[in-house]
């Protein structure tokens, strides 16, 4: 019985995943973008191209006649501060038939399957409420109006930002080092830019690159943007070092020939500071739950 109720659920979790991913955020048509100049299809904010992000992009149209457009809800809610006395007017793309509404009227699906975009929670908006229904019995999420969907954008920016650096620190700076050292020319005056989509423009439009792909050319612009111009660089990835005499305490096998598996425990024995390397995080746990099954640790910290 239990094997059935576990493989129903595996089943269930597998269905909701392939459901999720059956929506595409990405453009079918061709976008309106009512940004000007040469940067016009890049979010104003983090830089991410508005077409691969179009269902769930937005847009304002200042006092002033200009615009933004962002690639999510969560860059306008980071934007915010910035604009709210100066904005008059907030659009977003209905998902359905991908043109931009009038916010304020649209019907928002928050909290969906599908992957939120520089969020942890989905936030997509419907200009008709019978299709948000509809999205919503497909794939899950909360109908709210803008202003509640504004709210809980604003509310989970600190949270979702946390997020994005991480994600940003572990995989996208690394991975735009690299290609600005094998694909790149050197990139002048890297302080002028105030807005990664300019630096993007240019990296494009004057060829300071050989051609990129879109996630290239965003690790490359986040790298530079964030990290060069600022005179920093990508950390040092700490990693774990193991001598080949090292057992795991559990298991006794030797550490060294599984590099990819090794956890380790730090611990103060009376002043000194020693440790334990394990074969993997499945004995570490079993260790750490139990230190004094596997020996003499009760005077350990």
């Amino acid at each position: 019985m239990r094997k059935i109720i576990v493989a129903v659920m595996i089943t269930l979790v597998t269905s909701f995943a392939l459901q999720a991913a059956k929506f595409s955020k990405m453009a079918t048509v061709e976008p309106k973008l009512i940004q000007k100049g040469e940067a016009k299809k890049w979010c104003a904010i983090c830089g991410m191209n508005l077409k691969m992000f179009w269902k769930t992009s937005h847009a304002v149209v200042l006092k002033d006649g200009s615009t933004k457009q962002y690639c999510s809800i969560r860059c306008l809610a980071a934007d915010y501060p910035n604009i709210k006395d100066k904005i008059k007017d907030i659009m977003v793309t209905d998902a359905k038939t991908q043109k931009l509404i009038e916010a304020k009227n649209a019907y928002y699906v928050v909290g969906s399957k599908v992957m939120g975009t520089m969020s942890k929670v989905s936030k997509l908006a419907f200009a008709n409420k019978n299709d948000a229904e509809d999205f919503v019995k497909h794939y899950g999420g909360e109908i709210m109006t803008f202003d509640l969907a504004f709210k809980h954008a604003q509310s989970s920016l600190k949270n979702d930002t946390a997020m994005v650096k991480k994600k940003k620190a572990m995989m996208m700076y690394p991975m735009g080092k690299k290609i600005v050292a094998k694909m790149c020319k050197e990139v002048p005056n890297l302080k002028d830019y105030k807005k990664i989509a300019d630096l993007k423009a240019d990296i494009v439009n004057k060829k300071l690159c050989k051609p990129l792909k879109e996630k290239q050319l965003q690790a490359v612009a986040l790298y530079l943007f964030d990290l060069k111009r600022n005179g920093k660089d990508v950390g040092e990835v700490k990693s774990i070092k193991v001598t080949k005499d090292e057992k795991c305490p559990v298991c006794g096998m030797f550490v060294y020939k599984y590099p990819r598996w090794a956890a380790q425990i730090f611990y103060k024995e009376g002043a000194k500071e020693k440790h334990l390397s394990f074969d993997g995080v499945k004995d570490m746990m079993k260790f750490y739950f139990n230190p004094s099954k596997w020996g003499d640790y009760k005077g350990v910290k």
